[in-house]
C-alpha cells in the first residue's frame, strides 16, 4: 500500500468485502483467508468486561457438605462425601457416610463458610476446547461479557480460545490475565490464534517459522492452523513443537487435498478440529472429494450440502483403511475435538432454531447474523432440503462410530462447541455437544471424562484442571440430581419433571454453583444477569416475548 494508513483505507472498502473478511478472520468453520486485507485498530470498538461483582470467596475453609462426587476420571459416582477447599485448592475428600446416612463423627472440621449438598452431584469444572471470544467489533455484536456468562452457567470454568479479533492475541491474552487475577467473572483461558495469512501476509517457511516465534513472544498457549498452504503449515507446526506451542487444525477443504490429517500428523499435528480430513485420509477409489460440476465453495449451501456426504465417501468402517488411518492417529497419540454440535442444524434445521433456550437466552443481535444471508458465515438456509439432512443424518452415524471407536481403542476426544454459528448458542452448545457425544456411543460417565479430564488433558493442564483430587484447583461444577441418568438436568433450562408428591409437571435442572479457583458462583444469579441481556436488549428494539423470526429478512 506504499505507506498508505490503513485509517484512510478502510472507510473506502465495499460493505461486502469488509463483512466478508470479518468472517474469514474470526471463526474456525468460515472461510478460509483469501483476503490479504486487515481492519485498523480504528475500526475496533470498545467493549468492556465489567469488573466482577459476582461470586463470594475464595475463602480460608470452604467444605461442600455431603454431595455425591463424579471426579472426572471415569470412576463410578461415590459419596456423600465432603469436600474441602482452602484459597483455591481441594485439600480434602473424605467419604461421611452412606447413601441415607451421614455419620456426624467422620466429618472434616468446620469451615468457614459451608454449602449443604445433600442431593447434589458434584463434578470439576467443565472443559470447552474450542470456543470463540467474540465482541461488540464482530459483526454478530455480541458482548464479551454475554459470551463469558453463558459459558459459566453451562459450567464451563475453562475454554480453548481457537482465533478472535483478527488473529492478534493481545486483546484475548489481556481477557485471560484478568480472568487469572479473578476480576471478572470469566472462565480461564488458552489462546490459540490463527496460523493464517492475514493479517500480514506470508509466502515463505522462513516467515511461518518466524510467525510462529512471535506468537510464543506474545505468550499464547498454542496455534491453530487454517488456510494456509500446505508446507508452510507443516513449517508451523514443526516450528511449534521446537519452541513448545500447542497445535491443532481446521483442515478446510480448500488445503486437505496437499496434506490430509495423516500426514499432517505424521509431520507432528497434535490435535484437529471437525472432521475435514479424517475421511480424505480414507478414500481409496479417489484422491479428491467429489464435488458436483457447479460447486463453488464460497457458496456456504453448496460447501455445507455437500460436506453431508463426504463420510460416505470413504473407506467403511472396519474396512482395511479405516482400521491403519485409526491405528496411525492412535500411535501418534492423536487428539480429535469434534464439535459435533455446530453441523447439529444440517440434520435437523427447525428443532434447532425452535430450541427452548433461544428465546431468553439469544440475543437479538444473533438472531440478525443467522437469519440467511449470503454473507453471513453459518446463515446459508435458504433452500435446505429433507434430502440434505437425510444425507447429514447418515454422516453422523459414520463419523460418530469413528468418534466412538478413537475413544474405545484410548483416543482422546475433549468437547468443544464452537459456537455463535448455525444457531448453536455458546455454552448451551457445550451442553448439547454432551448429548451428541452419549448418542455416539459414549457412556454418561465417559461423557463426563471428555468433558473434564480429557479436557484438561487436551490442554496440557492435567496437573491442575479436570478431576476433584487433592491438590487440584476448586474448579467445581454442583447440580440438584444426578446427571448420568438425564444429561438435560445441565441445562440452564433445565429439563421438565413430573413431581410425585404434587403430580404437577416442574422444571428441574441448572447448574446451581459454579465454583472457579474456590470463588463460588451463583448459577441462578448468572443465569438472570444473561436474561436481562436479553431481555433489555429487546426492549431497546421494540420485540415482544417469544422467539424470534428466522426466515424472513
Amino acid at each position: 500500500m506504499n505507506g498508505m494508513k490503513w485509517t484512510a483505507f478502510w472507510p473506502a472498502l465495499p460493505a461486502s468485502l469488509i463483512r466478508t473478511m470479518f468472517l474469514i478472520a474470526t471463526s474456525c468453520i468460515a472461510r478460509p483467508a483469501m483476503a490479504q486485507l486487515a481492519p485498523p485498530p480504528a475500526v475496533m470498538v470498545a467493549d468492556p468486561i465489567p469488573h466482577r461483582t459476582e461470586g463470594v470467596g475464595p475463602f480460608n475453609r470452604l467444605i461442600l457438605r455431603g454431595a455425591y462426587m463424579i471426579d472426572g476420571t471415569g470412576a463410578p459416582a461415590r459419596g456423600p462425601i465432603d469436600l474441602v477447599v482452602e484459597g483455591d485448592r481441594i485439600i480434602e475428600i473424605k467419604l461421611v457416610g452412606a447413601p441415607g446416612r451421614i455419620e456426624a463423627n467422620r466429618r472434616p472440621e468446620k469451615g468457614d463458610h459451608e454449602i449443604d449438598m445433600s442431593g447434589y452431584y458434584i463434578m470439576p469444572g467443565f472443559i470447552d476446547t474450542h470456543v470463540h471470544t467474540f465482541s461488540l467489533n464482530h459483526l454478530q455484536k455480541t458482548p464479551t461479557d454475554y459470551i463469558l456468562k453463558l459459558w459459566l452457567i453451562n459450567g464451563i470454568t475453562s475454554v480453548r480460545d481457537l482465533g478472535q479479533t483478527f488473529h492478534q492475541p493481545a486483546w484475548l491474552l489481556d481477557i485471560k490475565r484478568r480472568s487469572e487475577r479473578n476480576e471478572i467473572a470469566a472462565p480461564r483461558i488458552d489462546v490459540y490464534p490463527f496460523f493464517a495469512n492475514v493479517p500480514h501476509p506470508f509466502s515463505t517457511v522462513a516467515e511461518a517459522k518466524a510467525r510462529i516465534r512471535d506468537f510464543k513472544k506474545q505468550g499464547v498457549d498454542g496455534v491453530k492452523f487454517l488456510g494456509t498452504p500446505t508446507n508452510l503449515t507443516v513449517a508451523g507446526i514443526e516450528e511449534a513443537r521446537r519452541v513448545g506451542l500447542h497445535t491443532t487444525i481446521h483442515n478446510d477443504q480448500l488445503q486437505v487435498s496437499e496434506g490430509n490429517i495423516v500426514y499432517l500428523a505424521e509431520h507432528g499435528l497434535e490435535a484437529m478440529e471437525h472432521w475435514y480430513g479424517l475421511p480424505e485420509s480414507m478414500f481409496e477409489d479417489r484422491s479428491i472429494q467429489h464435488y458436483s460440476n457447479n460447486y463453488i465453495y464460497d457458496d456456504e449451501q453448496d460447501r455445507f450440502g455437500e460436506a453431508g456426504t463426504l463420510w460416505m465417501q470413504a473407506a467403511p468402517p472396519g474396512s482395511k483403511k479405516w482400521e491403519e488411518v485409526m491405528d496411525t492417529l492412535l500411535k501418534r497419540r492423536f487428539i480429535i475435538t469434534p464439535t459435533f454440535v455446530p453441523y447439529l442444524a444440517s440434520r435437523d434445521l427447525w428443532r434447532v432454531i425452535r430450541a427452548p433456550w433461544q428465546d431468553e437466552y439469544t440475543l437479538p443481535a444473533l438472531w440478525d447474523y443467522w437469519r440467511p444471508n449470503p454473507l453471513n458465515h453459518g446463515s446459508f438456509w435458504f433452500d435446505w432440503t429433507t434430502e440434505r439432512e437425510i444425507a447429514w443424518r447418515e454422516n453422523y452415524r459414520i463419523w460418530m462410530q469413528f468418534i466412538n471407536e478413537f475413544k474405545n481403542r484410548g483416543g482422546l476426544v475433549p468437547v468443544g462447541d464452537d459456537a455463535g454459528f448455525l444457531y448453536n448458542l455458546p455454552g448451551f452448545g457445550f451442553t448439547q455437544e454432551l448429548e451428541l457425544l452419549r448418542e455416539a456411543g459414549f457412556t454418561p460417565l465417559e461423557v463426563i471424562r471428555a468433558a473434564t479430564q480429557s479436557g484438561a488433558r487436551a490442554l496440557g493442564h492435567e496437573d491442575q484442571l479436570g478431576t476433584l483430587k487433592i491438590g487440584m484447583k476448586a474448579d467445581i461444577v454442583a447440580i440438584k440430581g444426578n446427571p448420568l441418568a438425564n444429561l438435560k438436568l445441565l441445562y440452564p433450562t433445565g429439563t421438565i419433571r413430573l413431581n410425585q408428591q404434587t403430580q404437577r409437571t416442574e422444571r428441574v435442572g441448572g447448574i446451581d454453583y459454579i465454583i472457579k479457583d474456590g470463588i463460588v458462583y451463583d448459577g441462578q444469579q448468572l443465569r438472570d444477569e444473561v436474561k436481562a441481556m436479553v431481555a433489555k436488549q429487546k426492549a431497546e428494539r421494540r420485540i415482544g416475548p417469544g422467539v424470534m423470526p428466522v426466515a424472513e429478512q
